[in-house]
């Protein structure tokens, strides 16, 4: 009879460790994917080079190749003096600076003009009436490249702020490389809590995607690879022998499209880290988180879909996916940890095993999402605490990404409205 006891007791104990040890096997198994994404993403961005490991050092006068900074502005008031600042402080001893009006009407091109204090470095143009069938920023930086005199172009946006190496390390980087057009990811600037909480979210979204240097050099397929269009050089011959940026004038995002026609071309595309170099403020609150991923992130990340037309019809599902990912443990934790505490089941029912099954998926899925967004704001060089607004992220960018697919390739941006190829 004591024996009796002993085994029964032996039994409910092994049933209970077994019912306690598979839910937490399964769940870390199928977390599994969530964290694998916060290694992918530091080694990525770890093996991309970055610009303070390039000399410094500028050349004489007549050894440095000239280079030609378009900067187009529209409305660009509040960011235009310090961009063409940073841009005139640059070392490099060959350098011309073309800012390109287009139809601004905040006065962008007299802050210009006073911002350069008379440095005779400084081109201001003012952009043609907008052409039948493009896009104003192509516009402009075309008609920007038909001023240039330099053979290496860098195309950047006036809510940079550039350090005077950038210029200098940009070449060298660029030529160590092998790459025809080189980009610079620099540090990003937030300041409100809505940009602390999305921006990351959309650039762990296109690394991931994208991945860094030695992916995109090594890359097999023109939709492997991408430009960032705050800041990429690439040289005259190439940009006139593409068509310039006639070659993307109806494209959204036009980086991505420029950064793919020269790999066609047979040149290599690659980038490279800068955040000493290089700091973007890219929107100011979530209005304009808003509206400004909501005019790229459907319309134009179409194209950076493999498969084709295929490819570009599942796009949706795929640009779901990812914030889904992002916000589904966390609410399901949530949902299981009130379970618990409303409904109380025995530990060997099948509902109670059930639920630890996804209360250990939904925690370990949930540290998973907080490492990533960890590493991501590690490597941006911000405090880590900021991984804690990932929820309030994801559940932003979802909000964004369903606006868009819903508009299409409908896209308004700076009082314009276009028809996205």
């Amino acid at each position: 009879m004591q024996m009796g006891c002993q085994d029964t007791v032996t039994t409910v104990m092994f049933v209970l460790v077994l019912t306690t040890v598979s839910p937490i096997v399964l769940a870390l198994a199928a977390a599994l994917p969530w964290w694998i994404v916060p290694a992918i993403l530091s080694f990525r961005l770890r093996a991309t080079p970055s610009l303070d490991e390039i000399d410094a050092t500028p050349p004489s006068a007549e050894n440095a190749e000239r280079v030609s900074v378009i900067l187009p502005a529209r409305n660009e008031a509040l960011h235009i003096g310090a961009c063409v600042r940073s841009v005139l402080s640059s070392t490099w001893p060959n350098l011309e600076l073309i800012v390109v009006d287009d139809h601004s009407v905040d006065g962008t091109s007299v802050l210009a003009r006073d911002a350069a204090g008379g440095d005779v470095r400084l081109t201001l143009v003012s952009a043609p009436d907008l052409a039948a069938g493009w896009f104003g920023k192509q516009w402009a930086c075309q008609n920007g490249a038909a001023h240039a005199t330099g053979s290496l172009l860098l195309f950047i946006d006036a809510d940079t702020r550039h350090s005077p190496d950038l210029v200098g390390r940009l070449v060298r980087a660029r030529a160590q490389r092998g790459a025809e057009l080189m980009s610079v990811a620099g540090h990003q600037e937030m300041k409100t809590w809505w940009e602390y909480a999305v921006q990351p979210c959309v650039f762990v979204m296109i690394l991931l995607r994208y991945g860094g240097a030695q992916t995109m050099e090594h890359a097999s397929r023109a939709t492997d690879v991408v430009a960032n269009g705050q800041c990429f050089m690439l040289s005259r011959a190439t940009y006139d022998a593409i068509g310039g940026h006639s070659a993307v004038r109806d494209f959204v995002a036009e980086d991505v499209m420029m950064a793919q026609t020269v790999w066609r071309s047979g040149k290599r595309v690659s980038l490279v880290r800068g955040l000493e170099q290089l700091s973007t403020r890219m929107y100011d609150g979530l209005g304009e988180l808003v509206r400004g991923w909501g005019k790229n992130v459907y319309a134009g990340g179409r194209f950076a879909m493999r498969g084709g037309a295929i490819g570009r019809a599942l796009y949706p599902l795929v640009l779901l996916s990812f914030p889904l990912g992002m916000i589904i443990p966390f609410a399901l934790l949530i949902v299981v940890a009130a379970a618990n505490v409303l409904f109380v089941s025995s530990p060997l029912s099948t509902d109670a095993m059930l639920g630890a099954l996804l209360m250990c998926w939904s925690i370990a899925a949930s540290v998973g999402v907080l490492l990533t967004f960890g590493v991501a704001n590690r490597l941006n060089r911000d405090p880590l605490w900021r991984a804690l607004l990932a929820p309030l992220g994801g559940t932003v960018l979802l909000y964004i990404c369903i606006v868009a697919i819903v508009r299409g390739r409908n896209v308004r941006w700076k009082g314009r409205g276009y028809q996205a190829r």
